[in-house]
């Protein structure tokens, strides 16, 4: 796999339209059929309706995409299959949490998701309640996601204006950088509090990197390629 390329832009316009997905539709009994295998694995998941994209273009500081409806059992069969249709893109929104003594949080994901063990930042494959007018809200999504997985609310943080969008293969990582105003171990207890006060939290554990020394081959190479390029510009 090529290196990640990482394209800084101010604005997003990812327009949502009805395609319909052939690979979805021509091998749904595939699908199916994996979906029940990975619901025998962890039962918690559930087949869900998801946003996947496709004709991604990178001018002038800016992003456009088209993205359209699927479930997420074609989802996870694309991506656990090796990425069969090249034509669409998994691209999503994330929060870079980044502490006062620039510190970045990242969280581990639990057991019972579809991507247990992985560290990254809080995210999720955006889905019909990131819509707005006829577009995806990838700003609103990543609110949500946070929220979602840390508890913490937009008024706790500082979102740069621009996007750090990191090109890794099949997938796009709309990046905001997030800043908090209090330092890591800080931000790290009040996440863990938060969690504890959750029946069945998405994360089960949260770590703090602030070195190159502390990613680990659980990151995503779009997340660790995030990070070595943060480092290295300061």
């Amino acid at each position: 796999m090529t290196s990640p390329i990482i394209h800084r832009v101010t604005t997003l316009d990812l327009a949502v339209r009805p395609i319909l997905w052939s690979f979805a539709e021509e091998r749904r009994a595939e699908i199916a059929a994996h979906f029940a295998e990975k619901q025998r694995e962890r039962p918690k998941i559930w087949n869900g309706r998801v946003l996947f994209g496709r004709d991604a273009v990178f001018a002038d500081g800016h992003l456009s995409a088209t993205y359209f409806e699927t479930d997420f059992a074609s989802f996870l069969a694309w991506r656990d299959w090796g990425f069969p249709d090249k034509a669409v893109f998994n691209g999503f929104g994330m929060g870079a949490l980044r502490s006062s003594d620039g510190a970045f949080i990242m969280g581990e994901m639990a057991q019972h998701t579809a991507n247990a063990g992985r560290i990254y930042f809080p995210s999720g494959t955006p889905d019909l309640d990131d819509v707005t007018d006829g577009a995806l809200d990838i700003p609103g999504s990543v609110v949500r996601e946070i929220e979602e997985e840390t508890g913490l609310t937009a008024a706790d943080y500082r979102a740069e204006p621009d996007w750090h969008c990191v090109v890794s293969g099949p997938t796009i990582a709309m990046m905001q950088v997030l800043n908090l105003d209090i330092p890591g171990d800080e931000a790290r207890a009040r996440i863990e509090a938060n969690l504890a006060r959750e029946d069945e939290p998405e994360l089960s554990a949260i770590h703090l990197v602030r070195g190159m020394s502390d990613l680990t081959p659980t990151m995503p190479r779009f997340v660790t390629a995030f990070i070595e390029q943060q480092f290295a510009s300061r």
